[in-house]
């Protein structure tokens, strides 16, 4: 069966899903889809998923999308293909449902802030750089009425008020996580699982990087000490290692550019 990944660089989303796959030890095809060219809102890209979003799953012609959606389809599709130490979603109801709340809350109340500071930090200087008339063009070319927005949002700025809220709900979360680390060695329970790759995807991975006045390794201690268990698995840093055609001085996502 062919398995057809179509993602970007190594990081949030892209990265999310990106895990899974190499934990599992599926074989599947890498095609990078290089957003700083806009090839996610390009027709042949858009004839795959009309969303104009990576990243996608294309399993023997089926399309799946949404990263929480396709992880949950990893697990469906392919319950034996597991990593050393047991199948990423809990086979049990109560760990299922605990993974669930916790992937509910990376989902809901963390990815979108972190990533409003990634647009405000590397997509607002992509679209500033666009001339107008140019711009408007993309703009026509994006299928998503909510990322219209947001790209007219990145051109012209954030508001402090809007980037200040969104830097509170990071801190709230970080705290709740470093709390939950308390009792758990995983988010979710003893076990590692989908809502470790999926905290880690979109912010555990780079929040202090990106976020250095939060001063997270004095704040969550537990949190660092699970980062760097995540980031020494040879699964994620398999996926780390993967392609990036981002411009170093535009790695504001990870935090490796300020």
């Amino acid at each position: 069966m062919a398995l057809k990944y179509y993602h970007a660089e190594p990081a949030a989303n892209s990265l999310k899903s990106m895990i899974p796959l190499i934990e599992k030890g599926l074989d599947w095809q890498s095609v990078y889809v290089d957003l700083h060219k806009f090839e996610q809102h390009q027709p042949w890209f858009t004839a795959i998923n009309p969303e104009g979003q990576v990243p996608v799953l294309d399993h023997d012609g089926a399309i799946i999308t949404h990263t929480t959606v396709i992880n949950e389809y990893l697990e469906d599709a392919f319950p034996d293909a597991q990593p050393e130490g047991g199948p990423l979603r809990p086979r049990d109801p109560v760990g299922a449902a605990r993974m669930r709340y916790w992937n509910k809350f990376v989902d809901e109340h963390v990815m979108n802030h972190v990533s409003m500071h990634g647009w405000h930090r590397m997509v607002g200087i992509i679209a500033r750089n666009i001339e107008s008339g140019d711009f408007e063009k993309l703009l026509e070319s994006i299928p998503l009425p909510d990322q219209r927005k947001k790209w007219a949002t990145a051109r012209s700025g954030f508001s402090q008020a809007d980037l200040d809220n969104a830097t509170a709900k990071i801190e709230y979360a970080v705290d709740k996580v470093e709390a939950q680390l308390g009792q758990t060695a995983w988010l979710a329970g003893d076990a590692y699982t989908l809502a470790d790759i999926n905290f880690y995807s979109h912010c555990g991975m780079m929040v202090e990087r990106m976020f250095p006045e939060m001063e997270i390794a004095k704040r969550c201690p537990r949190l660092i000490e699970w980062r760097d268990r995540m980031t020494a698995r040879p699964a994620v840093a398999r996926a780390l290692a993967g392609e990036d055609r981002t411009a170093p001085g535009l790695r504001t996502w990870t935090g490796h550019a300020r």
